[in-house]
């Protein structure tokens, strides 16, 4: 039988009564004044309850001071079992303790601070492996840095402390510095596709914005590629119009400040006069007269003054 149906559903009545124990404990193990009315009490098992006492202090709202208290078998003292400070129902709780390393969000570093990145971190891969230790037939093998190091200190000048720090010779990472490889890591495949994912989410062909374009960053003069894999899917903006500028963008994604979008159309010029010569348009010097009569042309009255 286990220990669930074998606890007593009904609160032991001299463990039940003793109030004043339970206060009385609770007020020693908290500061004075901080232990309040009583709350309630709750049956452990057989002879054995717990009483809850409200606690008034600052800071610990909806928390209560549990004392528990016993008996035992066929005795008629009631002892104390233990008294403790715990939340109840809708006790003010201090958020779950997060690492630094999840509840750092973008934006948060500022000047002089420093974030290391774990050895094993899954964004970044080796630039160059090779073995600590080169094979003796090596180029680059002790025997060969030897030479070269007996070489280079017959012309070295100045104190070793006004040295350049380079790698050892005879070193795979000293070959990797002759070469131009001077990162010790990169990014890898995932740490390529979790930038993909994240730029391609703020600046991308789903936002309102590129929805609304009318055309993409492809075909747009102020785009500036970038090298590497991912210049195939993404650029730089560099139109100081654009809600992106500065940002990394992708070819899809587009904006109102499209290089084409509104090109400038030329003004209307207006059409030149059209004069004809050709014909003679008669024109009246004066009204006619409210008789109606036809009103006098300008031959007309050349005529009428060559008469007279």
């Amino acid at each position: 039988m286990s220990a669930a149906t074998t606890r007593s559903r009904t609160p032991d009545r001299l463990c039940a009564e003793a109030v004043d124990l339970a206060r009385a404990a609770a007020e020693e193990a908290a500061a004075p004044g901080v232990v309040g009315e009583h709350a309630g009490l709750v049956s452990e098992g057989d002879r054995v309850v717990t009483h809850h006492f409200a606690c008034k202090e600052l800071g610990y709202r909806g928390w209560r001071w549990a004392v528990t208290v016993a008996r035992a078998s066929r005795a008629k003292i009631v002892t104390v079992d233990e008294a403790v400070l715990l939340p109840g129902p809708d006790a003010l709780l201090a958020p779950e303790w997060v690492p630094w390393s999840e509840r750092l969000r973008p934006g948060d570093m500022g000047p002089g601070d420093l974030l290391p990145t774990d050895a094993e971190d899954l964004r970044l891969e080796p630039g160059w492996t090779g073995e600590d230790e080169p094979p003796p037939n090596s180029a680059v093998s002790h025997e060969m840095a030897d030479l070269v190091e007996a070489e280079d200190a017959e012309v070295t000048a100045g104190p070793p402390a006004e040295l350049s720090i380079v790698p050892a010779r005879g070193t795979i990472s000293a070959v990797a510095e002759e070469l131009g490889l001077r990162r010790t890591r990169v990014l890898s495949r995932y740490g390529l596709h979790i930038a993909a994912d994240r730029w391609e989410e703020g600046f991308g062909p789903k936002s309102a914005m590129a929805q609304a374009a009318p055309a993409s960053c492809e075909s747009c003069g102020f785009l500036a590629r970038i090298g590497g894999s991912l210049g195939q899917a993404f650029g730089v903006c560099a139109n100081e119009f654009s809600p992106a500028d500065g940002r990394v963008v992708s070819l899809a994604y587009g904006c109102g400040g499209h290089s084409e979008a509104a090109v400038m159309p030329k003004p209307p010029q207006p059409a030149p006069p059209v004069i004809d010569e050709t014909r003679v348009d008669p024109f009246p010097l004066r009204p006619a007269p409210d008789s109606g009569s036809v009103p006098v042309t300008e031959d007309e009255a050349s005529a009428e003054l060559g008469h007279s």
